[in-house]
């Protein structure tokens, strides 16, 4: 009985002692295959970046590849389209209607506030914004929130054409970019070879017509008139002046010119003007001497090219008429 007892005794000893050696060989085991993926494990992926200087002078650091692009203006997205980057472009504003693609991207709101919230959620590589149109508050929050904001500020012809080129480098579409610019550049050359030699002609352009607003000399709509063969009679460093009407009177401008946004065809642009007191003291309302053209003339973007052309044909026709001199 006694011997018994011990035999059960030893037995139990035996079998604590194999659980407990089977309890610390699993964990033992199981803590191994840890030790080794924790180990092994792949760090956090670290999004290439590279330094850049945008127009305005600032510093930003984007990705070595933009891939997911937010245009805060009309002229950026019209850019971009013209870049081959339609893929690219994660959202705009409310305001970017050309090329008609670009209505069905999703929308971040006006120009001028546009909702930070969405722009977050689009999770952009590069938030595009110019200097003319947008607010500095506006990318100054964007900093903040860690989004990287390279902003244009074209002044001329010019400056749009190196803007463009510009903006092709920075989201590495640099063939397509030096293709478009070289395009753009050639038509403009033939254009100042038709147009050699001829007298420009004296023009106000009419922005806004009640109040009356016009262009100062240093904006890149003043350059565009320029390159279609005529002068502002506007001469102010206030990029959008008002005017008034008695002044622009006594100016006598040899045209009107109109965006279309704001004029309807010549004929009924004529007409309203000729309605109106004081318009129709002007010589340009009396002889028709009217023009109007494409809003692309408002757009610092390649389209901007177009709307040159266009204005030189109703400003000087003679000069299509015959081969362009060399």
């Amino acid at each position: 009985m006694k011997n018994s007892k011990c035999k059960s005794k030893s037995g139990s000893q035996q079998a604590r002692r194999i659980l407990l050696r089977a309890f610390f060989i699993l964990n033992f085991a199981f803590c191994i295959p840890a030790t080794v993926t924790a180990g092994q494990s792949t760090p956090p992926t670290v999004t290439a970046k590279r330094e850049v200087t945008d127009e305005t002078g600032r510093r930003v650091a984007v990705p070595a590849t933009v891939r997911r692009i937010v245009s805060l203006a009309p002229s950026l997205t019209e850019t971009l389209f013209a870049l081959g980057a339609a893929e690219r472009i994660a959202g705009v504003t409310d305001y970017c209607d050309y090329p008609p693609a670009a209505l069905a991207k999703p929308k971040v709101g006006g120009a001028i506030n546009p909702s930070l919230e969405q722009i977050v959620a689009l999770q952009p590589d590069v938030v595009l914004a110019t200097r003319a149109l947008n607010r500095r508050e506006t990318v100054e929050a964007l900093e903040r929130l860690g989004i990287a904001v390279y902003a244009t500020d074209p002044r001329s012809v010019e400056d749009t054409l190196e803007s463009t080129r510009r903006l092709a480098a920075l989201i590495g579409a640099d063939e397509a970019g030096e293709r478009l610019v070289t395009s753009l550049r050639a038509r403009l050359e033939e254009l100042g070879r038709r147009l050699a030699g001829r007298a420009p002609k004296r023009v106000l352009f009419i922005v806004w017509h009640d109040p009356l607003v016009s262009i100062g000399r240093e904006t890149f709509l003043a350059d565009a008139l320029r390159r279609a063969g005529a002068e502002s009679v506007v001469e102010t460093t206030q990029d959008w002046p008002r005017l008034n009407l008695e002044e622009v009177i006594r100016l006598q401008p040899d045209y009107l010119v109109f965006a279309s946004a704001h004029a309807a065809g010549i004929e009924q642009t004529h007409d309203e003007l000729r309605s109106r007191p004081g318009w129709r003291k002007l010589r340009a309302v009396v002889e028709r001497h009217i023009a109007v053209v494409s809003d692309a003339v408002n757009r610092p973007a390649p389209r901007l090219v177009d709307a040159i052309e266009e204005l030189a044909r109703q400003l000087h026709p003679e000069a299509f008429a015959e081969a362009p001199r060399e």
